[in-house]
């Protein structure tokens, strides 16, 4: 996370750096680690000002940080992470919790998380919890307490777990939460537009000739994955197709529940034409089953999922779905706690990044 860049004695070195009226020039052949003092004097300016710069907090002028920066590239200059957290009294660390049955999931979720902490200078720790667990807030506050981290994201499901929110914020522990159910003031909030692109994926079915149209939901538990069974119902309604429970199956966001669901639906007497899941892994699972039940996708059954994973572009033929901006939205997750933590003014409650369909080689015309 925080690599360090060596400072090797040189004979002379020089750089000038034209920023409005000022100019950098300065001797930089001192040996030893460069520190923040030595950035701040080739710079002009104070210590205070190098650490807002490195930290990207607002209201430094453009100048001056361009001045900084070229001091900052001239040195080699790398903080010293244990110092930067005994002077700031925090951990420089963000937590990420996570409890997800998805590993394509979780792992685009880590991927935008640690780029956005290793712009700002931030480390990350992965905290694997159990979703329901009664003692999880107290195993976070613990934590927090502890100074293994200054303030927590929370993915889905857990994103949902209101007791734990509640204890989150009532003990005073900075929370972002991606996707979860329901919207809250008291807490920061990552939201995607499920069911607006889930009544969309299922019109585009309907546009392909589709009339039987099932749906495999998502984990029960999950409340922000019932959005999507939400968006499929509004859709059959708005397209006056009947609502039959019998194509409504609960899946639990894995694999194997995506073939289990799968085989029920096309064992019916009525089997439908396109099935839409809840999510990328259940789907690949219906086009498992599809194969071994000896019905043709697309050409007898039309297939789709939620998230886009990258397991979606690599199976044959390749999955029609939804892309969730799962990296764009821990990335902004990260910003916004960050933001919290800095107590920089006007942080929004809620940031929306929409969804797109993608409609691959899954989905045909009858």
């Amino acid at each position: 996370m925080h690599p360090v860049n060596k400072f090797k004695p040189r004979k002379s070195a020089k750089v000038a750096a034209r920023s409005g009226k000022r100019s950098l020039s300065a001797d930089v052949s001192r040996p030893g680690r460069p520190t923040i003092g030595d950035v701040a004097a080739l710079a002009g300016v104070s210590i205070k000002t190098v650490s807002r710069v490195f930290n990207n907090e607002p209201n430094v002028a453009a100048a001056t940080r361009s001045l900084v920066q070229t001091a900052i590239t001239a040195l080699g200059y790398s903080p010293n992470h244990s110092a930067r957290s005994l002077a700031a009294r925090e951990s420089l660390t963000l937590g990420l919790l996570y409890d997800n049955p998805s590993p394509n999931y979780i792992h685009q979720v880590q991927r935008g998380a640690l780029q956005s902490c290793q712009e700002a200078g931030y480390d990350l720790l992965l905290h694997p919890c159990e979703f329901g667990n009664k003692t999880i807030s107290d195993e976070i506050i613990n934590l927090h307490r502890q100074g293994r981290f200054d303030g927590v994201i929370l993915t889905p499901p857990l994103s949902d777990m209101v007791t734990a929110v509640d204890a989150l914020v009532a003990a005073g522990v900075p929370v972002v939460a991606i996707a979860p159910a329901e919207i809250r003031s008291d807490i920061l909030q990552v939201v995607t537009d499920d069911e607006r692109t889930c009544v969309a994926m299922t019109r585009a079915l309907y546009a392909l000739g589709h009339r039987r149209i099932a749906f495999i939901a998502g984990h029960p538990d999950h409340r922000a994955v019932g959005l999507r069974l939400e968006g499929y119902r509004a859709a059959l309604r708005e397209l006056g197709l009947p609502s039959r429970e019998d194509y409504v199956v609960q899946g639990y966001n894995s694999f194997e529940s995506g073939e289990v669901a799968g085989a029920a639906l096309l064992a019916q007497p009525q089997p439908p034409t396109a099935i839409f899941a809840a999510n990328d892994d259940m789907a690949a699972g219906v086009m498992r089953i599809a194969h071994k039940f000896g019905v043709s996708v697309p050409g007898n059954l039309s297939v789709v999922g939620f998230d886009d994973i990258p397991l979606a572009s690599q199976v044959w033929p390749a999955l029609s779905t939804v892309r969730q901006p799962i990296e764009a939205m821990a990335a902004k997750a990260v910003q916004l706690l960050i933001a919290k933590l800095r107590e920089q003014p006007d942080i929004p409650v809620e940031v929306m990044i929409r969804s797109e369909l993608v409609l691959r080689e899954t989905t045909s015309a009858l």
